[in-house]
């Protein structure tokens, strides 16, 4: 499809957002008046319910229309920014609409988590004029009635017939692309003996798979989605919304081109794999105008290239087979793609917001690196979360000249900002209050008894300095039995203490985090990475659990300052070198903190 010419009709908002077609063809349409005849009556509905009412407030209408059978992913982020950011920006409204046509897979479940999502990634639903957060979202099932009176239209109009082959022999008959379809031998039968028969599938007088109904097309087109796709099929399940008012459900095709002519949509943005049934859209929004149900202009079918994201899967069923399985402890592992998930490991609605706009809408399938949207969440934190020293892999320091230096159990009080470089605009927070005593826990892997060529840390004779502390000269280390480092000894550079006029006296080439022991809090820290080790996990058909990445959780008990002790439940921070962690939504308790490392300070899988 060719996108419309750039026209002068420019957003409201963010005019240096940058253009893509989608924008293109908004602008176009604005310029042109195409959609300013329709009006809206407060609410969806057919041609007559609309007729009378004002002409529609807003400019454009899109939708984000999840099915309600799974927790939404990543990809369903970047089209929620995408549908919702187009309406804001252009002066519409998007509608959050369920597409619950298929009563077996859905729940309320789901129902539930996906309003969570949308509203936690700063959206809302609500109509021009009204409070936000205040209306409900729209369901396909409130629709059944009309589907149902739209079908019987099709039939009475000859454009639809039942078929009762079986699902073989229809298979069969479809044909393929080289060859075309065969006829139903139930094609041929008259408008009233496919009402009459169609209202015995309604009333439950034939069994599950007996028959569906058909739209009447074509079955020597050369889009196989023509021949006479089925547009009912008899489903005896209960549904979330309708309980067991119906034994016949419409099929998606079918439902949701109805959907948007019902809620005036005026861009209907969808994925790539739909661009096939986008003939199907326009053909029943043809019939349906033709037969006085809808009113003109017809929404139209745009699409764009989903969301591939290495090292990372968006199938529902394999996702699902994760959660199943136990691969992952939940829909909220903090290494699935699932915006739950997401934001348990620390994702903010602003990074992914970020994301969304920085990968761009094209109609041209591509790869985004995962390292994008990490830098995108680096790239949020790095103004706004709070600072603070974390030990992960611990080892006792212990300044052997601390009494006769400072006093037997003496505490000295340190500090450090909250936040290196301030907002402007923004109050400055408080300092980080900490003290530092004889024994501080530090890495492991910041003593060598024996250094390598270019290691400014700690090693026998060697300075550094305890970051936002003292000096300190290292003087070697105490083991176990197996050999095993159990303490490194240093002696207490005085009067070199971080903000003292005496801090500069003494010249060092490295500084160290640490944690004191005296007020150092235990925590459980848990190292999340990249769920799968191969950047394409189930391409090609491949056995995706097979590169399931081993590393992808380290737990540890580690220690950390007495500031990120106090933190609340899915409070930020950055761990001063380690990267940027969060305390865990679930797990996370004043006095036994849980922390989640979102992303480290680089990337760590860059070639």
């Amino acid at each position: 499809m060719s996108s419309a010419p750039h026209t002068s009709a420019a957003p409201e908002e963010g005019a240096t957002k940058p253009s893509n077609f989608l924008r293109q063809i908004i602008e176009h349409d604005l310029a042109k008046g195409t959609y300013t005849s329709r009006r809206w009556a407060g609410s969806p509905g057919d041609a007559t319910h609309h007729a009378s009412a004002p002409h529609d407030p807003a400019r454009i209408r899109t939708r984000f229309p999840p099915e309600p059978n799974g927790y939404l992913h990543i990809g369903h982020a970047k089209s929620i920014c995408l549908n919702f950011g187009l309406a804001r920006d252009y002066g519409g409204v998007c509608h959050l609409r369920f597409d619950d046509t298929n009563p077996e897979k859905e729940d309320t479940e789901y129902v539930d988590s996906i309003i969570d999502a949308v509203k936690w990634l700063g959206f809302d639903w609500a109509q021009l004029g009204q409070a936000p957060g205040s209306a409900a979202p729209y369901q396909a099932s409130d629709y059944f009635d009309f589907m149902y009176r739209a079908a019987e239209a099709l039939i009475e109009r000859g454009q639809a017939y039942v078929d009762e082959q079986s699902p073989e022999e229809m298979r069969a008959n479809r044909g393929d692309f080289s060859k075309p379809g065969i006829d139903s031998p139930y094609r041929s039968r008259t408008p009233a003996e496919n009402l009459a028969r169609f209202r015995e599938m309604r009333d439950g007088k034939l069994a599950d798979g007996a028959a569906v109904l058909r739209a009447r097309i074509a079955m020597d087109s050369p889009n196989i989605n023509l021949r006479d796709p089925a547009i009912y099929r008899i489903r005896r399940a209960t549904h979330h919304n309708t309980g067991d008012k119906w034994c016949i459900y419409p099929m998606y095709t079918f439902a949701h081109p109805i959907e948007d002519a019902l809620e005036q949509i005026t861009h209907s943005i969808c994925t790539l794999e739909f661009e096939d049934q986008r003939p199907f859209y326009d053909w029943l929004m043809e019939r349906l105008i033709e037969a006085g149900l809808l009113a003109a202009p017809a929404p139209h079918q745009y699409e764009f290239a989903r969301l591939n994201l290495s090292y990372v899967i968006t199938s529902k069923r394999k996702l699902a087979q994760l959660v199943n399985e136990g691969k992952v402890s939940g829909w909220d592992d903090p290494r699935m793609p699932t915006i739950v998930g997401l934001r348990r490991r620390g994702y903010t609605p602003a990074a992914l917001q970020l994301f969304a706009e920085r990968i761009g809408v094209t109609k041209s399938d591509s790869w985004i690196d995962y390292s994008t949207l990490e830098g995108c969440l680096r790239e949020d934190l790095e103004s706004q979360a709070h600072r603070g020293m974390a030990v992960l892999d611990p080892v006792k320091l212990v300044l052997t000249n601390w009494d006769e230096v400072m006093g037997a159990g003496h505490l000295e009080p340190c500090s450090l900002p909250a936040l290196p470089h301030v907002p402007e605009g923004q109050p400055e927070p408080a300092a980080r209050q900490f003290t530092i005593g004889k024994e501080v826990w530090i890495e492991r892997e910041d003593f060598e008894e024996v250094p390598p060529k270019g290691y400014k840390r700690l090693f026998p004779g060697n300075k550094v300095r305890l970051k936002g502390g003292y000096v300190i000269e290292c003087t070697g280390c105490e083991r176990d039995a197996t050999g095993r480092v159990t303490a490194v000894l240093a002696l207490l550079v005085p009067d070199t203490k971080s903000g003292t006029p005496g801090a500069d006296s003494v010249k060092v080439k490295a500084a160290i985090t640490w944690v004191g022991v005296a007020d150092g809090v235990a925590a459980e820290i848990r190292l999340y990475d990249r769920l799968f080790s191969d950047a394409h996990p189930d391409a090609g058909g491949k056995d995706f659990l097979s590169s399931l990445n081993p590393d992808s959780l380290k737990v540890v008990t580690g220690y950390v300052e007495p500031s990120l002790a106090h933190a609340e439940p899915d409070q930020k921070f950055q761990f001063e070198r380690h990267g940027y962690f969060v305390a865990d939504r679930q797990d996370h308790v004043k006095g036994q903190p849980v922390f989640n490392r979102a992303v480290g300070l680089k990337d760590s899988w860059g070639k």
